[in-house]
């Protein structure tokens, strides 16, 4: 195998399949990914409704790191679930696929903490760049991009009764919550495939972007290969070493290494490397190779609390013998012709809203699913039922992402700091009351049966005990590797890792503040943003290099 590349990529989650298929495009330069995970083209990938055998990652680990949190004094000393996607595509490969920006005064805000180039106006044409959305293209959306944006399938009618019981509780609905507004209820769009022989797929960031070019003769992909550390030359980043099949080797770029990790992994690797503050490098006797206080700091995530209700509709996802049987001619539906209930997301329905009039951006957010969600599916319930998840969507509380071991094969350590915020608490108090009038609204009524946890939840005491009891992440991390110019920032506005030379992070890592949505489609835009920065910076580099060449060639007058 080549060992010299002009780029080298570290983890083929959704950024680094961008950067991947960007980079490689007019065959100028040589380019090569490194995926811990396999390929990411197997049935429970394909298949939408396969989430549910992944995410749980037992009683096997499927294209899921699983990993875990430390204890959280805030969610009543539990550890917390932390799944991300371990094949190509990453957690695109095993989310629930929803197509959500955020709200547009949040990239704004980031250009105003210092990120020059990240305000909405200046983002926007990327969204675009990356999309191919059936509702067509719009000053908003793209229409010719490689990722498939698609309305549902076949949405089960019960989260259209969702949607009316937001308007009977004061959220009004809202055809486009990636529109002018975002306020409001819905059904989301989907990243899947929406027309050919692929209809009703999902279609990861690998099945966009990377599984269609990976014959190109500039494009080494390797997969199975774990990441070890950042090879430096002084401060320059010249290379990765790396582990596949129980066995250690060496790539070199004469460019750039780019880190795609994610919040988790992109600051473990740095840290590992010899990058980071320099107490937690001294904990785990890593040789420094330059002190950045900000690695693995500021990591933010969307905290999420539940309800669930019984019900004896059988249109839902549920388990037992007559939902098997449901499920095997879903199956063979899919497979026909890409629709019926194996393409649901499952978080169908959805809402943006404001705790009070006061807020000017809705600070809180409803996934509606057409299943019982318990512990990330790790707990099952037989029959039928429907659930609810709200998240505070700009957290205040501030966690951090360290070293568990030097060892590199070894989780990284994840301290998400849950409702180490007051702010926060008193944010999901509201928003679960809010829920819960949802849940129990009139359109709601015909698919209700017995709550499954709160039935007897009724003083603030007992909600707040349930809070604390029932939340966790709606998988949101990011913010470890922020962009910035403070103190604490660790990449400049071109994801430059300050101090350091030939080298980037690309990833939802960089995010200097949570954005107020789902955080898929934002990291697709960052890293067709990025692949623009690196390939104009490598286009300026060899033409510095040309003219230099030309003057010292010139002869002495």
């Amino acid at each position: 195998m080549k060992s010299e590349f002009d780029f080298i990529i570290v983890g083929g989650g959704t950024a680094g399949c961008v950067l991947a298929a960007r980079l490689s495009a007019d065959g100028k330069y040589r380019v090569c990914l490194l995926e811990a995970g396999g390929e990411g083209r197997d049935l429970l990938i394909r298949m939408p409704a396969g989430v549910v055998a992944m995410m749980p990652g037992k009683p096997v680990k499927i294209n899921n790191w699983a990993f875990d949190t430390v204890p959280q004094a805030g969610l009543a000393g539990r550890k917390g679930y932390q799944p991300r996607g371990k094949a190509l595509g990453g957690s695109s490969a095993i989310n629930a696929m929803l197509y959500v920006r955020g709200n547009r005064a949040d990239y704004d805000e980031w250009a105003e903490l210092g990120c020059d180039g990240w305000s909405y106006a200046e983002v926007l044409p990327y969204f675009k760049k990356s999309e191919n959305n059936q509702r067509g293209a719009s000053t908003l959306r793209g229409d010719s991009g490689p990722l498939q944006v698609a309305e549902q399938q076949s949405p089960r009618p019960i989260s259209q009764a969702f949607v009316d019981a937001c308007a009977e509780t004061g959220i009004a609905a809202n055809a486009d919550y990636n529109g002018a507004q975002q306020e409001g209820a819905f059904l989301y769009q989907v990243t899947q495939f929406h027309q050919g022989e692929r209809n009703g797929q999902r279609c990861s960031a690998a099945a966009a972007y990377l599984h269609p070019v990976m014959e190109r003769s500039n494009l080494t992909v390797l997969t199975r290969a774990h990441a070890r550390r950042i090879l430096f030359d002084g401060k320059r980043a010249v290379g990765i070493e790396y582990q596949q099949d129980g066995k250690v080797h060496q790539v070199r770029a004469s460019r750039e290494v780019v880190l795609s990790g994610g919040a988790f992994n992109s600051p473990q690797l740095l840290l590992l490397s010899g990058v980071g503050p320099r107490t937690e490098l001294e904990r785990h006797a890593i040789a420094p190779v330059h002190l950045l206080e900000g690695v693995g700091q500021n990591l933010q995530d969307h905290l999420d609390c539940v309800m669930s209700f019984r019900s004896k509709d059988t249109d839902l996802f549920g388990i037992g013998l007559g939902a098997l049987v449901t499920q095997v001619g879903a199956y063979r539906q899919w497979r026909r012709d890409g629709s019926g209930l194996m393409t649901t997301p499952f978080a169908e329905g959805g809402a943006f809203f404001k705790s009070s009039p006061e807020v000017a951006r809705p600070d809180l957010q409803l996934h509606f699913c057409i299943s019982i969600v318990d512990d990330h599916a790790r707990k099952l319930h037989l029959g039928y039922g429907f659930s609810c998840h709200v998240c505070v969507v700009r957290p205040a509380s501030r966690g951090t992402v360290s070293l568990n071991s030097s060892d590199p094969l070894a989780p990284p350590r994840i301290d998400p700091q849950f409702l180490s915020d007051e702010r926060d608490l008193q944010l999901l108090l509201a928003g679960t009351r809010t829920m819960r009038k949802v849940l129990q609204a009139p359109a709601l009524a015909r698919y209700r049966d017995k709550e499954l946890y709160t039935e007897h939840v009724h003083t603030e005491a007992e909600l707040e005990q349930y809070v604390r009891t029932h939340s966790d992440t709606i998988y949101h991390p990011v913010g470890t590797c922020k962009m910035g110019t403070d103190a604490l920032a660790v990449v400049d506005p071109q994801l430059r890792v300050h101090g350091l030379h030939h080298l980037r992070v690309v990833d939802a890592s960089i995010m200097p503040r949570l954005i107020g949505g789902n955080t898929n489609a934002p990291t697709f835009m960052i890293a067709e943003k990025a692949a623009d920065m690196i390939l104009q910076a490598a286009l300026s580099a060899s033409a510095t290099t040309v003219q230099s060449s030309a003057t010292s060639a010139s002869p002495v007058s």
